[in-house]
Parts: C-alpha cells; sequence; structure tokens
C-alpha cells in the first residue's frame, strides 16, 4: 500500500508524521472520506470542494490547489490499484510546538490513504438496524459550524460508545433544542406522507455528499425531499427511516429506542433509494487510469 504524504507516494510503514503535528495534538486539520466503485471516484470534485471550505472556514491554508488535490487523489487511487475501496484524505495544521498557536506551525501536512472499509455487515442493508438516543448532545452551531468536517470526532465517539454499550451500531444526536441533528457518522433520513425528509444543517448535521446525492434520487423517484425540523416524534412516527454516508451508503433503520419503524421491517422507499444509488455511484464522478 502507497500512502501520499506531503507530495510523495511512500510505503505504509514509512508513512509517519511527526508527534508535534497539531493534527495529532490538537485536532487541529479536516478530512473527507471518499469511496471508489469500479474505477470511479464518486462525486470526487464535491467532496474536494467541502474539504477546501472546512479549511477555509478554520484558516487552514491547504499548500496546493483544489485541482491538485483532486489529481493527487486519483494518483494515489492508481498507483494502490484499489478498483473498489474508501479514500481517507487529512489535511492537518502540521507540525508546530506544544502550544495551540496555529501561527507557530510552518506547512499543513497533506495525507492521502487509500484502503478498504467495511462499516456495516452485508445483512444489515437486508434485515435493517436498531438506533437508541444517545444523551450526548451535538456541540452547538453557534460553538462550532457541523458543516466544518474537523479531526476532532470526541463529540461523536462519545455518542458512538453510548450506542456499543446499547447493543446497537449506531446513535442518533439531538442538538441544544432536543431536534435531532444527525447520528454518529451518519445523516438521517425518515419518509412520511409522500416526503423525504432530513434534518437541516442549521440543526447540526452535516452537509453529507450521500445526503445530497439522496435528497436528488428523492425528487427523481417522487418524493418530495425537505431539509427541515425533525424531533423523536417525527422519527417514532415515520413509515421508513435510513441512514446516509460515505461509509455506510444506505442503510435501513427498524427500530429506534424500542419504537418499530413502519413495520419493522426496511421499507420499500428505502430499497428504492439505494437501488438507484448503486446505479448512480459507477458512473457519477472521476474515472481512474489504472497503471
Amino acid at each position: 500500500m502507497l500512502i501520499y504524504l506531503n507530495g510523495k507516494l511512500v510505503p505504509k510503514e514509512e508513512a509517519k508524521v511527526s508527534v508535534y503535528d497539531h493534527g495529532l495534538l490538537y485536532g487541529d486539520g479536516v478530512f473527507e472520506g471518499i469511496r471508489v466503485y469500479e474505477g470511479n471516484i464518486f462525486r470526487l470534485r464535491e467532496h474536494i470542494e467541502r474539504l477546501y471550505e472546512s479549511a477555509r472556514t478554520i484558516m487552514l491554508e491547504i499548500p496546493m490547489s483544489l485541482e491538485k488535490m483532486i489529481e493527487a487523489t486519483v494518483e494515489t487511487v492508481a498507483a494502490n490499484g484499489r478498483k473498489d475501496g474508501y479514500i481517507r484524505l487529512v489535511v492537518s495544521r502540521g507540525v508546530g510546538d506544544l502550544g495551540i498557536d496555529p501561527a507557530n506551525c510552518d506547512v499543513p501536512t497533506v495525507i492521502i490513504i487509500v484502503d478498504g472499509i467495511a462499516l456495516y455487515p452485508p445483512e444489515f442493508y437486508d434485515t435493517g438496524i436498531s438506533l437508541i438516543t444517545a444523551s450526548t448532545r451535538r456541540i452547538p452551531l453557534e460553538c462550532l459550524d457541523p458543516r466544518i468536517k474537523s479531526l476532532n470526532y470526541l463529540n461523536n465517539i462519545q455518542a458512538k460508545i453510548e450506542a456499543r454499550r446499547a447493543g446497537v451500531p449506531e446513535a442518533i444526536m439531538l442538538n441544544q433544542n432536543g431536534r435531532v441533528a444527525e447520528c454518529t457518522a451518519d445523516n438521517l433520513f425518515v419518509i412520511k406522507d409522500g416526503k423525504l425528509l432530513t434534518p437541516d444543517v442549521t440543526e447540526g448535521a452535516l452537509p453529507g455528499i450521500t445526503r445530497a446525492t439522496v435528497l436528488e434520487l428523492g425528487k427523481q423517484i417522487g418524493y418530495e425531499p425537505q431539509e427541515t425540523r425533525l424531533g423523536l416524534h417525527d422519527l417514532y412516527n415515520a413509515e421508513e427511516c435510513f441512514l446516509t454516508g460515505t461509509g455506510a451508503e444506505i442503510v435501513p433503520v427498524i427500530n429506534v429506542d424500542g419504537r418499530g419503524i413502519g413495520d419493522g421491517t426496511p421499507g420499500a422507499g428505502t430499497g428504492r433509494l439505494l437501488r438507484a444509488f448503486r446505479e448512480l455511484i459507477v458512473t457519477d464522478g472521476v474515472a481512474v487510469a489504472f497503471r
């Protein structure tokens, strides 16, 4: 395996960063997770644009242009020969000292990893999953904008621990007003009365690339997509519920906090969206010319 590290492709065993890197010391940086399907990097430009937007918000100057970052990502996928896989792209503040001042970091660290990923077992897509609501709340918009995909995921990790302790794979995170924001690593959707509903980004949801894709597909197959406010009452009484994410894709939810969703099995609408999504992912993106 070859890792892109600051402009060079190096073997995994030699891909190392300093213990003084502020990404390690303080979680100071941004990242993206991107999928490769049959040699096609799905919506690569949209992911890279989101990366640069996150970096701009935290005043992190990425040491290469957006176009060069796209080229480097394609090059790394090609060099590893992975026609199906997962890309983790990380830009940290770089090496500094033991103070938090980012002015002490000279050059940001850029890392591109191409590997495999399997967040959920294949059977979950057929049987569905159960969720709980975490007691850990989403960090308020006033404190840290959820649209920043930063390296500091401790808030989400705490909620994930709650899910694991409850024996379920994912947990719903509420915002400071008690409304639904998202899950620990995925966006959340419900279907009700012909509407395809998901929390607005101002409610604490990350503007996921898969989330945006599902909103587009939902409209194409006849749903009325809406980014809105949702409470747990809306989830408990939904006809269907599902999660979306780069790693997860589209995962049906059949139970929330002990309450069955719909008839307690994956819904037909969720199935239609998943099929439409899987037809799209192999064509909508950047094709890689493998060596």
